[in-house]
């Protein structure tokens, strides 16, 4: 388990260094999310692979990630209350574009399943 949580924090790490190498405005755990993606791809692990033994027991305890978010809600609550209107609409409109993708690609996938059937 402790190798792949050096995977997992090596990624975030890779990430974080490309981001502020480059100079791009998007958060180096997403870029090293996206490349942990692509290194999975790639290898393929087996299932009893040390990184996701990790990954699943950060998962079984998923739930204790979003108290740091509770706490930035309750402390920005000013600034949430004076912005209101901009962020509702962030959210609603980011939401109805994801929704909207998703369920773009799952018509596409399904039919491109039905023809390989």
């Amino acid at each position: 388990m402790l190798r792949g949580l050096v995977w997992l924090l090596a990624c975030q790490l890779v990430g974080e260094v490309l981001v502020r190498a480059i100079d791009v405005d998007v958060p180096g755990a997403v870029v090293g999310m996206a490349l942990l993606f692509v290194v999975l791809q790639l290898r393929r692990p087996a299932d009893g692979a040390s990184v996701l033994v990790a990954a699943d027991a950060l998962l079984a305890h998923l739930q204790l990630l979003f108290i740091p978010a509770g706490v930035g809600i309750v402390a920005y609550a000013a600034t949430l209350r004076d912005d209101a209107l901009p962020i509702g609409v962030a959210l609603v409109g980011s939401w109805l574009a994801g929704l909207a993708v998703v369920g773009w690609l799952a018509t596409w996938t399904g039919r491109r399943t039905a023809e390989v059937r």
